[in-house]
């Protein structure tokens, strides 16, 4: 059986350190697999969240050699070391970069939700339907591939804009604005172009992509920020001729 270095960085802003730990490896094991023996085996007070181990709940991403991952899909044997000790392979761990720092592994999300919550992220009609709203294949496809976002928060950690401003909403949020706007069932989309067209929302990205490089479902929300950015300035073009604050006719 192989074994692996983890270095993790572990306390709390006010005092902290970086602590290593031993860990066997076979294949398939992963860095959330290797987290739980170092809890169960070594060390009970390792603080990390972790619920479903299988990339649903998003809720393991953490920094993995300076690059956000989800740790419950990525295995050990794929991850370049950051470097090796006594012939041993290391791998850096550490708290999502981006957020405010908890303990150990565990960073504050209340911003983040609260940043994915201000841009309306559900559908909005005029009137209650009756009976079911249908869609065609073609209408799904415009917007599918955002449903799959987990909130696991690894796009903004990676995000350059938002570890420099924290007022910044976000790719996640600004992603999810899209997902609604682009929904065939959805009379809301002026709502969230009021929220996303202020000076800290879709204007703010600069298009690095990293956000996309970072997500593990392939979500891509960097084009759908691009795509919102299409609809922000026809949004304010139409709030700037029209007087109306919703942008309406």
């Amino acid at each position: 059986m192989d074994k692996v270095i983890f270095k993790i960085k572990r306390g709390t802003p006010e005092e902290w350190q970086y602590v290593e730990y031993e860990v066997p490896v076979e294949k398939g094991t992963t860095i959330l697999d290797g987290l739980y023996y170092i809890r169960d085996n070594i060390d009970h007070t390792l603080s990390f969240r972790a619920s479903c181990r299988m990339e649903v709940c998003g809720s393991c991403a953490m920094m993995v050699n300076n690059f956000p991952r989800t740790t419950c899909s990525t295995q050990i044997e794929n991850v370049k070391p950051d470097g090796t000790k006594n012939g041993i392979k290391v791998i850096k761990l550490e708290p999502l970069s981006g957020y405010p720092w908890i303990r150990d592994l565990v960073v504050d999300f209340d911003d983040f939700f609260k940043k994915h919550e201000s841009v309306k992220p559900y559908i909005i009609r005029k009137e209650t339907p009756e009976g079911q709203l249908l869609q065609s294949p073609e209408q799904l496809a415009k917007f599918k591939q955002l449903t799959l976002c987990i909130k696991c928060g690894a796009c903004v950690a990676a995000c350059p804009i938002s570890n420099s401003d924290p007022l910044y909403l976000g790719p996640a949020a600004l992603a999810a604005a899209y997902r609604f706007n682009a929904d065939s069932r959805d009379e809301g989309k002026n709502k969230r172009l009021a929220v996303v067209s202020d000076p800290e929302g879709c204007w703010r990205c600069h298009f690095s992509a990293e956000c996309s490089e970072a997500c593990p479902k392939d979500v891509d929300p960097a084009s759908a920020i691009q795509k919102l950015k299409v609809q922000a300035a026809v949004f304010e073009f139409k709030r700037i001729f029209t007087g109306r604050k919703d942008g309406e006719k």
